[in-house]
């Protein structure tokens, strides 16, 4: 199996999976290259899961869903097994550990590993609707927020453009690269009326929010920090939050609002 073909392949497991996450057992990765299967584990592409509670019974041809069972031996070893109740004459069948320990790959695996790639801020999605929100990318004259979605397979949407995940994803023998350079083209050449470019105000709206988390958060120096993620420094990060058609004291619009009420004097 080469790599481009490993990738697919994980790839249209976790968009027929429907926005949950696509289940590896050991077993089945253990047909993969093993130097491609720690690529993917070393990129945080498969993260181990919950071990399987139900297993495919391996005692008969029928191959029934069973419930499986474990037991602790006078060694202190951890056995596990199915209880047969099709047939009188199998019993207890014993399953093997690479059958139970399962790896996970997520949409949302996905859109973290992407945003780790590019160098940008992870944003929040709507999981529900089956977008996950990879972050805003920067290009030499546009923003764009970067959406994974699941259409027939994984796919991205930036600046109105939609490319299929796989096109852009690539592994190799040093990890995982993304064409950074397709995404950066899609965000300075967006299409009209595709809705995922990001305005003036919109960008406006969310560095405040950023600020405003990190000073929550109680970080030292959060302008200084929301600078370093947008790659400019604290005075034009100023310039952009602080809206110049309002009197000078609006620059504590990023701070949380408060009540200006004052409590009534108690009879």
């Amino acid at each position: 199996m080469k790599p481009a073909d490993a990738l697919a392949n994980l790839l249209t497991r976790v968009a027929a999976a429907g926005g949950t996450a696509a289940v590896f057992s050991e077993r089945e990765l253990a047909e993969w290259p093993a130097v491609l299967v720690g690529l993917f584990k070393a990129e945080q592409l498969l993260v181990m899961g919950t071990p399987a509670d139900v297993v495919t019974c391996p005692g008969c041809e029928e191959e029934c869903t069973m419930q499986l069972e474990s037991a602790i031996t006078p060694s202190g070893k951890l056995r596990a097994f199915v209880m047969c109740d099709k047939r009188d004459n199998v019993g207890r069948v014993p399953v093997a550990t690479d059958l139970i320990e399962l790896w996970r790959c997520s949409p949302e695996r996905l859109a973290d590993v992407l945003a780790r790639l590019l160098g940008i801020r992870r944003s929040e999605g709507d999981a529900a609707a089956a977008r996950w929100t990879v972050g805003v990318l920067k290009g030499a004259k546009h923003s764009a927020h970067v959406v994974l979605s699941i259409g027939r397979d994984m796919q991205l949407s930036i600046a109105g453009h939609t490319l299929a995940l796989a096109d852009v994803l690539e592994l190799g023998d040093k990890g995982l690269a993304l064409d950074r350079r397709a995404l950066v083209h899609c965000v300075d050449a967006p299409v009209a009326g595709g809705g995922d470019v990001e305005s003036a105000e919109q960008r406006r709206e969310r560095l405040i929010a950023r600020v405003n988390q990190e000073r929550a958060k109680g970080t030292r120096g959060f302008l200084k920090v929301v600078a370093e993620e947008e790659g400019f420094g604290v005075s034009r990060l100023k310039q952009i939050v602080y809206d110049k058609q309002k009197p000078a004291n609006k620059w504590m619009a990023i701070l949380p609002k408060t009540s200006s009420k004052k409590a009534k004097p108690k009879p």
